[in-house]
């Protein structure tokens, strides 16, 4: 159970991370989706460039897994900078945050991925840095306090972040550039899983990558998730020489992952719904509480999909269910009952 809610999830593992190092794209022309951010990107990069500046300071929001971190890296090749990557959490202390800042030589990128998760403290000393590259460091206390001015060379700053509404409005308003990422179609996963494949040297049917994109919740990360644990199902029990639909099928449906891309969770999410709280509405702090999940992960992992692909509805009152969810549960629990009674008649 553990590991089919770990295959989706869009927070990224050990394993995406080392492996998208080769898949990740290095250009803004190699990456696919996104089009309109892409298109307005290229021009601000290359208007920097003319102006022989750095990039104004980019802030990207959106859910996990669309690619927030793969700009952050194309940006920095793009105009030839060095990229230090770190995190909200991470940045403890205002000294952290100063060290860091102080090596950034001009024109370097610093990338701070779930930029809303600063502390107060620590922000507060971002402010100055971004508007006039400088940072005012208070030493010793009472009578003794003394300001310590530390001028910055000019640098980018990229946040990231999968809940914008909680960035600081200070913080927010000094970003010259603000894009956010949505979910992918179909048709752009699929040229993503079929380009993967090839660096992955994996021969993929583009029906088979229909498959898959179809499966992976709009998400890329989760798309090349799929492939890789499509490639390991076909190693070990096809004899055929390339992925096609059937395989991709029988795999799917080892990893107990359904048509629409929902998994253990999703379903156990919209059951309790349908079957407890009569198609709802309920409280989100209901629903962690009976699944024994984390509020967050929640309104994180699992709710941005299922709103958007219009399974799930949140109001005022709480989390209901469309009607396409209760027919597609009540299907899905069918077929799977159909599945058992064939399994023990044999």
């Amino acid at each position: 159970m553990e590991e089919k809610r770990r295959l989706i999830i869009t927070q990224e593992t050990e394993e995406d991370n080392i492996i998208s190092l080769s898949l990740r794209p290095s250009k803004l022309d190699d990456f696919i989706g996104q089009k309109d951010l892409v298109e307005n990107l290229k021009v601000s990069i290359q208007a920097a460039q003319q102006r022989q500046e750095p990039l104004e300071h980019l802030l990207l929001s959106g859910p996990p897994g669309l690619g927030k971190t793969s700009l952050a890296y194309i940006v920095a090749h793009e105009m030839g900078a060095r990229i230090t990557i770190t995190s909200g959490p991470a940045i403890e202390r205002a000294g952290d945050l100063i060290g860091i800042l102080t090596n950034l030589e001009r024109g370097d990128i610093l990338f701070i991925d779930e930029i809303h998760r600063l502390s107060k403290v620590v922000e507060e000393f971002l402010y100055p840095a971004m508007e006039n590259y400088k940072i005012d460091f208070v030493v010793d206390k009472g009578p003794y306090a003394k300001t310590i001015n530390f001028n910055l060379k000019p640098f980018t700053l990229i946040g990231a972040t999968t809940r914008s509404g909680l960035l600081a409005s200070p913080l927010r308003d000094r970003f010259g550039i603000f894009y956010h990422l949505d979910f992918y179609h179909v048709e752009d996963l699929q040229k993503i899983i079929l380009q993967s494949a090839g660096r992955l040297n994996v021969v993929v049917d583009a029906e088979a990558a229909l498959e898959i994109a179809q499966r992976a919740r709009g998400t890329p990360r989760i798309a090349n998730r799929l492939l890789r644990r499509v490639r390991d199902f076909s190693q070990v029990k096809s004899t055929e020489s390339r992925i096609n639909k059937d395989i991709v099928q029988q795999a799917m449906q080892t990893l107990n992952i359904d048509a629409k891309g929902l998994d253990d969770i999703d379903r156990r999410l919209l059951r309790l719904i349908d079957e407890h709280y009569k198609g709802g509405p309920v409280g989100i702090e209901s629903l962690a509480a009976t699944l024994n999940e984390e509020v967050d992960t929640l309104v994180d992992v699992v709710e941005p999909y299922l709103l958007k692909i219009g399974l799930l509805k949140r109001t005022s009152r709480g989390r209901e269910l469309t009607e396409a969810a209760v027919q597609h549960i009540r299907g899905t629990s069918r077929i799977k009952e159909s599945l058992q009674k064939e399994f023990f008649n044999h």
